[in-house]
């Protein structure tokens, strides 16, 4: 640890997502601040540890931060539509709702296998994201969503999201759609956010140990049994071919959760 660390001692286990101003995430050796670091679950081993800094950081800024969700099991008739809920962000952002919110929480996911992953996660119903997302929320009796969150394909979606949420709703996305006219939401009077994990690294923002804390939490909730890794594969041992394999079955749109490649040769 560098001379002006207060939060480690060396030996101490952690985990963190990194910035995307420092390279060197596929190096074995990596330089971090301190600020953005948490100490790691007990309960898991590193691989299942190392799937959930990134996409736990997203969910949790963007329901808590971004989307002001209040975290509590009051009552509350509200619902949230989480769009690729099989995906990494969408494993770890769906566990967050259903166990730390009293949302009604409504995962997409389109094939069998995923949707299967996303009830497991605990979502109180799943649709398919291939078919007409009005016609599926109707389906199950929500034909109006309090809160949507994109985490992907928006573009594709957008038309439907709009038709979808409630008036005076609140809209959040991760990805880039090329274009995004948000002036379609006016009538309604809906908010949107953007969530980007790496902002406060990028910026040192005055919040930024904000992400020490959170992780931290995070941990917590994960030795307690609350929290599962989001871990569906283990790609082997850190190398370029494994590395290319990943990548591709990542750019495929098929994969589950999250993959993980540990250890060197």
């Amino acid at each position: 640890v560098g001379p002006d660390v207060t939060l480690f001692a060396p030996g101490d286990r952690v985990w963190y997502a990194g910035s995307i101003a420092r390279p060197g995430t596929n190096s074995e050796l990596h330089l971090v601040d301190e600020r953005i670091v948490g100490h790691a679950p007990k309960s898991l081993d590193f691989a299942e540890a190392a799937a959930l800094p990134l996409t736990t950081i997203t969910a949790w800024e963007l329901l808590f931060d971004r989307l002001g969700v209040a975290p509590g099991k009051q009552p509350t008739h509200k619902t949230l539509l989480i769009i690729g809920a099989s995906g990494g962000v969408g494993s770890i952002l769906t566990q967050l709702a259903a166990r730390l919110t009293s949302l009604t929480v409504i995962g997409t996911a389109s094939r069998p296998e995923t949707q299967a992953w996303v009830r497991d996660l605990g979502a109180h119903h799943v649709i398919d994201h291939s078919k007409p997302l009005t016609q599926e929320l109707a389906r199950i009796g929500h034909p109006a969503v309090d809160i949507i969150v994109s985490l992907t394909q928006t573009d594709a979606h957008f038309d439907q999201i709009v038709e979808a949420i409630a008036p005076q709703g609140r809209f959040a996305l991760i990805d880039d759609p090329v274009s995004l006219d948000v002036t379609k939401f006016k009538r309604k009077s809906v908010s949107v956010h953007w969530e980007l994990m790496f902002t406060r690294a990028l910026f040192g923002t005055d919040d930024m140990v904000g992400q020490h804390r959170l992780l931290t939490e995070v941990a917590q909730l994960v030795d307690a049994g609350l929290i599962r890794t989001t871990l569906d594969q283990r790609f082997g041992t850190i190398n370029a071919k494994n590395l290319q394999r990943a990548h591709a079955l990542i750019e495929s749109g098929k994969a589950r959760g999250k993959l993980v490649l540990e250890g060197w040769n």
